[in-house]
């Protein structure tokens, strides 16, 4: 177990350890790291893992109390002491017991199936014991373990690992100053095996950086969210009067990223701590985020954050800015309820879904999906979620700005969206009312059609015996669900096939050792149990499709199983 009088050693340990290792080239990933430029590139895999809000803590103690953050004293007669591996359903950290085991078990058996690593922040424990106060000597020293293990892991085997700061990767708690800062500084330090030398100069100054995961092809924007997050009382919230703003700097840097991946015919994912909704967000920060996210559909193939803790997705909306119930200036009563009644978001995720229009009616321009996965720590119970995309197919080119032109829809911008707004005066110095850009969205992006770089479904790996784990029975990760359907783990039948060579070359999306045993069987066709979703693939389409589904009354069976992944089981929603 890691003491708290030692970690200052560990600190100055990890410094010396990771000279050797080697830091990430924006322009080749070979086998064995850039030191090894002898062995060919790593042959890619169509998959990568995102793992998110690990919170180790130094002070975890087996058989101690929730309610003393699982540091000390014995928990009241009927109430479940802190295990060997975790506290599930609870509000105590991560031991290293489990921290460590779920590195070596994604060493064991996932570091050569995947390219990249998305690992999206909160890498300290929350500063939840009034008796052990956090310092920030601990928080940097706990993420320097954490990216120490993930260089060994996965950077010297030549897999990029795309980090970002979380809210609890800094202090004091969710506060973070404009930069040049210590914070920045430090975390440069930290992961200098993960950014790119080029992006330094913008690391140290907000934070932010990103990396091509697939030279030339396949970018992640790692973007620090700490001046997005409306409880950062450091910053201004990207207001338009307030250019200087780290928010608008940050947002006017991924405006030039997103326009220059475009021009090269790449594409991008999109990554943080915080998620971008209205409920986290500074509201000109939320607008100016949805408004590059739509202005760039045709270049984004997803966001994918944590924080939440709560397995789910959300869709960037459009149409929903140009409506006074959610393009008022204040985050709103929403906000407030949830940060204090985790079980409101899914009731609220359901209204949100019951607003999406009938498919005749939907304009997939407006949209844009949020993906959040569930922690490691066991908020709920301890996971991963392993994406699967598309390494196949025909190059999409992007024409020229505000395609829809092209197609005869005519051109948009977010100020033509919010226009009945704008001729109020509270509008008028807004964002929304500012943005006059042509979008870039079309029908055959990969985030709108299954083509190359498109994601195609996840697994989602969750710990269910967490709390019966001991020190000499480890636990087992095993598959909670899929999004794809059950046919599209096994190779078509030899007669469905267009011939014998494409079922012999087909990939499976994930290895049938990581499927139970009922879906390793080519033969099962369906599965509620770990398939109830059923999307061909993860495009923006496939997604309102599920929110329909999801929004409507009658979908009660598919409701529970959303909640019931949502919460991992835990939830009363």
């Amino acid at each position: 177990m890691l003491e708290l009088s030692i970690l200052p050693l560990v600190l100055l340990s990890l410094v010396c350890s990771t000279l050797a290792i080697p830091a990430q080239a924006p322009f080749e990933i070979p086998q064995g790291g850039i030191d090894n430029l002898t062995k060919p590139p790593r042959k890619l895999q169509g998959r990568f893992l995102h793992i998110t809000d690990i919170h180790p803590d130094p002070h975890y103690r087996v058989g101690s109390s929730e309610k003393k953050a699982c540091h000390r004293g014995k928990p009241k007669e009927g109430k479940v002491a802190a295990g060997f591996y975790g506290h599930s359903y609870s509000d105590c950290d991560s031991p290293f017991s489990l921290t460590n085991y779920t590195l070596e078990y994604l060493e064991r058996e996932w570091a050569d199936e995947i390219d990249f690593v998305i690992w999206t922040g909160d890498s300290a424990r929350h500063d939840n014991d009034r008796k052990r106060p956090r310092t920030t000597a601990e928080i940097y020293a706990l993420n320097r373990v954490m990216a120490k293990r993930m260089e060994e892991v996965f950077v010297r085997r030549g897999i990029p690992v795309v980090p970002s700061i979380g809210n609890n990767d800094v202090w004091p708690h969710n506060i973070m100053m404009p930069g040049p800062n210590s914070i920045t500084s430090e975390f440069s330090s930290i992961w200098r095996s993960f950014v790119p030398f080029p992006a330094y100069q913008v690391f140290q100054r907000g934070g932010y950086f990103s990396v091509e995961v697939i030279p030339n092809s396949l970018a992640v924007i790692s973007l620090n969210t700490m001046y997005f997050y409306d409880s950062n009382t450091a910053v201004g919230g990207c207001e338009l009067s307030d250019p200087q703003d780290p928010g608008n700097l940050e947002l006017d840097w991924l405006e030039v990223q997103l326009r220059l991946f475009r021009d090269r015919k790449m594409q991008v994912w999109l990554s943080g701590h915080v998620p971008p909704s209205s409920r986290n967000y500074f509201p000109e920060c939320h607008v100016r985020y949805v408004e590059l996210s739509l202005r760039y559909q045709d270049t984004i193939l997803g966001h994918v954050y944590g924080h939440m803790n709560m397995d789910h997705f959300f869709l960037l909306d459009a149409q929903a800015l140009s409506e006074r119930r959610n393009a008022s200036l204040t985050s709103g009563n929403e906000a407030t309820v949830l940060k204090h009644n985790k079980k409101e978001l899914y009731r609220l995720l359901l209204q949100e879904f019951a607003d999406v229009p009938k498919a005749e009616n939907l304009d997939h321009d407006n949209y844009g999906v949020v993906n959040v996965a569930p922690s490691l720590v066991p908020t709920y119970l301890p996971s991963f979620r392993i994406f699967v995309y598309n390494t196949t197919g025909e190059l999409y080119e992007p024409g020229d700005l505000g395609e829809d032109e092209q197609r005869g829809l005519g051109s948009r911008s977010m100020r033509d969206i919010a226009d009945a707004l704008c001729t109020e005066p509270e509008y008028q110095n807004t964002w929304r009312c500012q943005l006059t850009q042509p979008w870039n969205s079309n029908p055959k992006s990969p985030s709108r059609t299954n083509a190359l770089w498109t994601p195609l479904g996840f697994a989602q790996y969750y710990m269910p015996d967490l709390d019966e784990a001991t020190e000499e029975d480890s636990p087992k990760f095993k598959l909670e669900y899929l999004t794809f359907p059950v046919r599209a783990l096994h190779p078509p039948a030899a007669e469905e096939a267009e011939n014998a060579t494409v079922a012999r070359k087909f990939a499976y999306p994930i290895p049938k050792r990581h499927l139970p045993r009922s879906l390793r069987n080519s033969t099962v066709t369906k599965s509620k149990k770990y398939a109830p979703y059923g999307l061909e693939d993860l495009t923006i389409p496939s997604w309102t499709r599920l929110a329909r589904r999801l929004g409507r009354k009658k979908g009660k069976g598919l409701r529970q199983r959303f909640k019931e992944f949502m919460y991992m089981g835990g939830g009363e929603a």
